[in-house]
């Protein structure tokens, strides 16, 4: 069955790309999740006004992704964590952790677009990916401290 994709969708396809998937994904799943249209002659002609009227919304979207890097830039994100005496974390620092210290610095993020590293398991700076969008992606540092220190602080 060919879809025209109206999302991105890791591993399938990117926005308005025609493709091809088994029927059940297609009528089960991206048809009815509205992430997807049958790729027939009506669809196909409207598919070149879409990606017009998509490029300049996502021209928008970008825009807005860009400044919220640049506010993050200047920031040093710590995560105040329980540790050991030797530094080991009881627990773990997890994506929504780092969701929480975003928030407190005025920046709406889901944990989806954070990919962390490896396993934080331990006091220490640590480097996890921000993706926003396939074309805005940044690192974002941040440091796991024993508790007691604020989430933000801003370079002088």
């Amino acid at each position: 069955m060919n879809i025209i994709l109206l999302e991105h969708i890791d591993k399938v396809g990117a926005k308005h790309d025609v493709v091809k998937v088994k029927d059940g994904y297609g009528r089960n799943y991206l048809i009815p999740q509205g992430l997807g249209i049958v790729a027939n002659k009506p669809n196909l002609a409207r598919l070149e006004g879409m990606k017009k009227q998509g490029s300049k919304k996502e021209a928008v979207i970008i825009a807005a992704f860009k400044d919220v890097l640049a506010k993050l830039a200047g920031a040093k994100i710590k995560i105040a964590a329980k540790a050991s005496e030797n530094g080991r974390l009881f627990g773990s620092v997890t994506a929504q952790h780092l969701v929480n210290a975003l928030t407190e610095f005025g920046v709406d993020a889901e944990k989806r677009i954070i990919e962390m590293p490896e396993e934080v398991k331990e006091l220490g700076s640590y480097t996890a990916i921000l993706k926003f969008h396939p074309e805005v992606i940044a690192d974002l540092k941040f440091e796991v401290v024993n508790e007691g220190g604020s989430a933000v602080e801003m370079d002088d």
